[in-house]
């Protein structure tokens, strides 16, 4: 069997939709049979029905960029379409087209209720094709159930309560049945659970390599568990603070307006169910077991258990299908050319990954042997999308605490410069592989928790990537041959990801601060053929936990089992665990903030910004606990891009470079004019006309 998203984009149902963004089928009853006479007709039915995942690795569309992480470069002109999730925390979100709108796919959201169409016309036909067995036929259609009861959680989360669409309806339909009225907040979570209930029992137990990208029980189950927590969370649960007076037409609230705290042992319940499904098909954290890359080779002699935490951290997405992705986003290239991955200019990897300029013959060359040609510097690499200054303060201390309560990290020296030590000083040993020896950086970047080097950019850090160890700096190089004297030092700039006047002047990191999470040590630019592509995850082991420890806590406080279960994500990252980095013995300022249901709330929300940064998390955490609204108005800052380098701007600090402006009212999308339109009597979202 080939892998389902290798046909993703195949439009063989040309069936439009006649009405509205409802669940109209037409009446070519016999043309739909036709289409479902075989397997494999049917099998590209199915693949139809999953090319309405949202695209997550697009950069201007992917929801991803929702929230405080993420600063493009070119993010300033509102009639473009780069960047367009972050236009929403700009405050520019309308009623008009709403920006990733799903109900109706407006400015780049996918039409989910037409996917929702799809699937039901898919379950209603699954029976047809004469040459299928009767487990694979079971398989498929509990894929096209799961997925639509996915698509329904993805319209909640958007929109709060919806239109609920579980049957096919024809055209002869009355306008009662064809115009549904929005369902309650309860009734929508009520159905997404029940019917994700009844998909799994028929879904295969894990989607080996050649069904890579199905649902299968173990993704399905670690989702199931996260539609449990949203339906948990204070937002969506008992959320009388924002919503007591958004009412249906009966004038009932939509939103629950009563806390039920017994909504978290239903998540407790499920993320055990998701966690034993995958332990009993050998799904877990990843960990690093190969050879490590030749440029690090010394770095492993010298620090070797550093450098295996470095790399279980630096290579736990970019290692296609490991061990901890439980379900991942894989637009592959379809047989027939249609679709295919988003490899250039627009995705993510190419948008993050920093360009390999000329001067790598001339100054790396010198110790690296590199002779290549300029082939590999111009395209599918932008650096245009980088991380903003917030990400680069959020990641903890090598502690394991945040910067404000860790004792060993003086916040008032944090943008001093620092001299990191020369590589034959016994100081640098703990650094090798994580810092360049003999290097001007500043003390906010040193003694940080491995995750802040593996996935940030950052001036005196290095970059792996085009198979190299590239010193990264992202600042200003005026100069395309010759390596820049920094004062009076000797030491030399090696311009290698920061803007230039000689080539590309517009193509740099707005923040001076790199996101290389996901982009592959062997990636290289100049054809999209040698970009490493792996794929995104939808939702990774380490999530699971985190969900696990958070509703423990929820439901009864800090207990012992919750700070086992955070302390495995923890442990991975190389930092002690919460009882030890938090108690009397511990660096705390506030020893024994983990010992309070608030404070161990915080440490766990925290935990989650650092291991699932950049990968859609940290929007909905804000927003489920009802903190987007002052999370997301705060300015976004970063480096002066124009400096020479960090040491011109050593003492000062960063400076601003967006406002942005994130209110109660976006924390629901709108639904379109055009679709209250069609509809009168839908109820638009409070707050949007």
């Amino acid at each position: 069997m080939k892998k389902i998203l290798i046909l993703l984009f195949i439009m063989v149902f040309a069936i439009s939709s006649c009405k509205d963004y409802l669940d109209v089928v037409p009446d070519e009853a016999e043309t739909l049979e036709s289409l479902y006479a075989t397997r494999e007709s049917a099998w590209d039915g199915l693949a139809k029905i999953y090319s309405y995942l949202p695209n997550i690795t697009d950069a201007d569309l992917s929801p991803w960029l929702l929230g405080d992480e993420y600063m493009g470069r070119r993010d300033w002109d509102s009639n473009d379409n780069k960047y367009l999730p972050i236009r929403i925390m700009r405050g520019l979100q309308n009623e008009e087209s709403p920006i990733l709108g799903y109900w109706s796919g407006t400015r780049g959201g996918n039409k989910l209720y037409e996917g929702i169409r799809q699937c039901n016309i898919f379950i209603d036909h699954i029976h047809l094709p004469s040459n299928m067995d009767e487990a694979e036929r079971q398989d498929w259609k509990a894929q096209a159930k799961f997925l639509k009861a996915y698509y329904h959680f993805l319209l909640i989360q958007q929109y709060g309560p919806i239109v609920i669409r579980d049957e096919s309806l024809s055209l002869e339909a009355p306008p009662e049945e064809l115009y549904q009225n929005r369902s309650k907040l309860e009734d929508c979570f009520d159905y997404v659970v029940n019917t994700m209930d009844e998909a799994i029992p028929y879904l295969k137990d894990q989607a080996l390599t050649e069904d890579a990208g199905q649902i299968d029980k173990i993704g399905a189950k670690a989702i199931k568990a996260r539609v449990l927590l949203f339906y948990a969370s204070p937002f969506y649960n008992g959320n009388s603070d924002y919503y007591s007076n958004f009412l249906d037409s009966d004038g009932e609230p939509f939103f629950p307006q009563e806390y039920d705290i017994n909504k978290w042992k239903d998540v407790i319940d499920a993320c055990n169910d998701a966690l034993a499904t995958s332990a009993e098909f050998n799904k877990g954290l990843f960990r690093f077991e190969g050879e490590p890359y030749l440029f690090d080779r010394d770095a492993f002699e010298i620090n070797n258990e550093r450098m295996h935490t470095l790399y279980d951290l630096r290579l736990v997405i970019t290692t296609p299908w490991n061990r901890e992705l439980l379900w991942g986003y894989s637009n592959l290239k379809s047989s027939n050319g249609d679709g295919g991955w988003n490899t250039g200019r627009n995705a993510i990897y190419g948008r993050t990954q920093i360009r390999f300029w000329s001067v790598m013959q001339t100054v790396m060359g010198a110790f690296t042997g590199y002779s290549g040609n300029n082939d590999d510097v111009e395209n599918f690499a932008n650096q245009h999308l980088g991380a903003t200054y917030a990400m680069a303060e959020r990641y903890y201390t090598q502690n394991g605490l945040p910067l404000n309560e860790d004792t060993d990290f003086n916040l008032d020296f944090k943008y001093f410069q620092y001299d990191v030590p020369e590589a034959d000083d016994p100081a640098y040993a703990p650094w090798a592989g994580y810092l360049q020896s003999d290097m001007e950086t500043i003390y906010l970047f040193m003694n940080r928790e491995p995750r802040f080097y593996a996935n940030l950019g950052i001036n005196g850090g290095y970059w792996r990537g085009h198979y190299f160890l590239i010193p990264f700096n992202p600042y200003y190089s005026t100069d395309e041959a010759t390596p820049i004297p920094r004062g009076d030092t000797g030491k030399v700039l090696y311009p290698f990801g920061g803007r230039e006047t000689w080539r590309k002047t517009d193509d740099y990191l707005e923040t001076c601060i790199g996101i290389q999470k996901f982009v592959h040590p062997e990636s290289y630019s100049g054809n999209w053929t040698r970009i490493q592509r792996s794929p995104f995850p939808i939702i990774r082991y380490a999530d699971l936990l985190l969900m696990k420890a958070e509703a423990l806590n929820e439901l009864y406080g800090p207990t012992q089992e919750a700070f086992d279960t955070l302390d495995e994500v923890r442990a991975r990252a190389g930092i002690p665990g919460v009882e030890e980095a938090w108690g009397a013995d511990g660096k705390a300022r506030n020893a024994g903030k983990h010992l309070t249901q608030q404070g161990l709330r915080d440490i766990i929300l925290q935990e989650r910004g650092i291991e699932l940064a950049f990968e859609g998390s940290r929007f909905y955490d804000m927003l489920r606990h009802k903190r987007a609204p002052k999370e997301f108005s705060k300015p976004v800052y970063g480096w002066n891009n124009n400096a020479a380098d960090i040491g011109a701007q050593t003492g000062s600090g960063p400076e601003l470079k967006q406002i942005r402006n994130f209110t109660i009212t976006h924390c629901l999308w709108p639904i379109s004019v055009g679709e209250l339109n069609i509809q009168g009597g839908l109820i638009q979202n409070p707050g949007w006309r």
